[in-house]
């Protein structure tokens, strides 16, 4: 059993909103359990029972209540909630009344400094944006989406879209154009709003051409609002500050239960990225559950240190849902030094601060110590997620951050916008380790053959259906690529695609993922993605990227190349095809290493085999990962058992 870093004292245990949850049960519902187990085991049992009390507890506004919790029971296909009218704004700006003048969010911004909207000043500029997209002739299910980065001003437009009916999707600002195009190009957006630029560790972005061209390739768009940085409003453009200036009553749109909110990305290793469509009230009831795990109240003050293309940009919203205040940091990092995110924790005397482990293993690298530099006497709580965070990032945050303060990495997803595994603020902390599978969620580890282990590594899945799952792809008519995804390896069951270990007390470790999807710093995307930036080439004839996530050190992702004929992988043909990565993707998913190869390995049906290179180069038998019988071209695996042996971290 692993080290104990942090236990909570009796006063922090029972204070908890885990504690009142858990009060509540046994006052409006005569139960009470004995042990956290007990109350997981009922929760993922009595999924209507478990449900409602979440409903009930947080008081989800609702202009009207289901008809019963769960209509049918079924992956995929369960049936949430029938009968039930809301929208997810009116669960966020509930908490606008009698507390107008409380701060609700603070966004502190490398680009335009730091501004504080109270909640009044929230309520009031979402009805405006609101009102002005009804006048642009949005209507309840048109789609608008945004290149924006994490400020106040994506917030204030996702409200007003939500608010309306509307459906929203975001992409950050730095992501290329050509993944933004596959994106919204599927899902025919009427409106997009960005902001033309940005700065970025001192430096000025100027994304007024990047935007023309993404203009152009998006002929459903109707209306274009730009926020202006650095040039002027360009013709036919409306600016951003003129949609929040009316007076307005705020005012939300009544939707079912299922309507969909928003529409999130996440790659599958081919074809374009699956546009996943989560509902208003799977994600309010989602959210408000995992605020018992993150322990959140309307005392708190949280920031997530998120991307705009991140899931946790959408999650960081359940701390609002709450009545906390929400700190937004827009800006690098690392910039001027690994202290400045910790100087604004500071600054903002935050209680909660989330990141993702990468954050955390650069803060150890960088050799900083934010206890004996800064202010952190405010911050009882520290989340993580995006890939594993290691025993040696428990150990520095106990450290070199705060002795006393509750260290709870999470484990999810961007698609259930949500958690699997996560913390309990009434329970030790051990490193390496997470404390407790989340209420509601039946997760559990399988083998290949769809048994139950304990104790051992296995596919993470999750056998009881839940709110936040997707209610389907967009253009996925027929079901089946969503079927694929998640549901064609066990029958009626989640395969998630991530490798876990669950203990007998229900504390897990997440090993990295078992597909051949691409993980760097929580941020996840299809290898498909990546060859088509790369392949686009001239004199790149065929390639291959695998990411290997080795727990406890950072991610690791060679490419490899196959020159066209007469082409030579020199200095300058790598330069071109990071380039291409970095316009097209994302600079996030330039490889560590670029390496020549005579030919992809493949299957006979001509698929690459990434998953097979994948499991050798974490360590697998060259023997056991691949039946070279079911091999177009056998000899071509030996040039990755070669390069495994040498070259891959032991």
């Amino acid at each position: 059993m692993n080290k104990i870093l942090w236990t909570p004292t009796a006063e922090r245990a029972g204070q908890s909103t885990m504690a009142q949850f858990e009060r509540f049960l046994s006052a409006t519902r005569d139960l009470t359990f004995d042990d956290y187990d007990a109350l997981w085991e009922w929760s993922v049992t009595d999924l209507e029972g478990f449900w409602a009390a979440i409903w009930d507890f947080f008081d989800v506004q609702a202009s009207r209540r289901y008809d019963r919790i769960l209509g049918e029971r079924a992956m995929p296909g369960a049936e949430w909630c029938p009968g039930a009218m809301l929208n997810y704004t009116d669960q966020i700006l509930k908490n606008a009344q009698g507390r107008e003048d409380q701060p609700a969010i603070i966004s502190q911004s490398e680009t335009r400094g730091r501004i504080e909207l109270s909640w009044g000043e929230l309520r009031a500029q979402v009805a405006s944006v609101a009102h002005h997209l009804r006048e642009m002739g949005v209507e309840q299910g048109d789609r608008v989406t945004a290149i924006l980065p994490n400020t106040e001003t994506a917030l204030i437009a996702f409200l007003a879209t939500a608010s309306i009916g509307a459906i929203w999707s975001i992409c950050a600002p730095d992501m290329g154009q050509v993944a933004v195009l596959d994106r919204f190009r599927q899902i025919e957006p009427k409106v997009l709003i960005a902001q033309d630029g940005y700065v970025h560790a001192g430096k000025t972005i100027d994304r007024r051409a990047y935007l023309s061209d993404i203009n152009a390739g998006l002929p459903s768009v109707q209306h274009f609002v730009t926020l202006n940085v650095v040039g002027d409003l360009p013709a036919g453009h409306r600016a951003w500050d003129s949609l929040t200036s009316s007076d307005q009553l705020f005012e939300s749109t009544q939707v079912p239960f299922d309507h969909p909110l928003w529409i999130v990305y996440s790659s599958g290793t081919t074809g374009n990225p699956k546009p996943i469509v989560h509902g208003h009230g799977g994600v309010v009831l989602e959210a408000a559950k995992q605020s018992l795990h993150h322990d959140l109240s309307s005392a708190d003050r949280f920031c997530w240190l998120t991307s705009s293309g991140w899931i946790m940009w959408n999650a960081q919203w359940m701390a609002l849902g709450q009545g906390a205040t929400v700190a937004l940091f827009d800006g690098a990092p690392n910039h001027p030094d690994m202290l400045e995110v910790w100087r604004f924790a500071a600054q903002e005397k935050l209680t909660f601060f989330g990141a993702g482990a990468a954050f955390f293993l650069g803060c150890l690298k960088a050799g900083i110590s934010p206890r004996a530099e800064v202010d952190l006497s405010a911050l009882r709580s520290i989340g993580a997620t995006g890939s594993p965070l290691s025993s040696d990032g428990y150990d520095w945050v106990y450290r070199h951050v705060k002795e006393d303060v509750w260290l709870a990495p999470i484990s999810g997803g961007t698609d259930l916008a949500g958690a699997f595994v996560l913390g309990h603020p009434a329970m030790a902390v051990r490193a390496g380790e997470m404390q407790c599978r989340a209420l509601g969620n039946a997760v559990r580890a399988f083998d290949g053959a769809g048994n139950e282990v304990v104790g051992e590594v296995g596919e993470l899945v999750c056998t009881e259906p839940l709110p936040s799952m997707p209610l389907f792809f967009w253009g996925d008519a027929d079901g089946t690529r969503l079927f694929e995804s998640y549901f064609d390896t066990y029958p009626g069951v989640w395969r998630h695609g991530d490798w876990i270990a669950i203990d007998a007390k229900g504390a897990s470790v997440i090993y990295g993922r078992s597909d051949a999807t691409i993980n760097r710093r929580g941020l996840r995307l299809g290898s498909a993605e990546i060859y088509q930036a790369v392949e686009g080439l001239d004199d790149v004839l065929d390639s291959l990227v695998v990411d290997l996530e080795f727990l406890g050190r950072e991610s690791f992702m060679p490419l490899f190349v196959v020159p066209a004929q007469g082409a030579t992988l020199d200095d300058a043909m790598k330069a071109r095809i990071n380039d291409a990565i970095r316009k097209n993707v994302s600079a996030r998913f330039i490889p560590n290493e670029i390496v020549e190869v005579k030919e992809i390995p493949r299957t006979l049906s001509g698929k690459k085999l990434e998953v097979p290179v994948k499991k050798l180069m974490l360590g697998g038998d060259a023997e056991r990962v691949v039946n070279r019988d079911s091999m177009a071209n056998p000899a071509s695996f030996d040039f990755f058992i070669a390069y495994a042996a040498a070259r891959v971290p032991a």
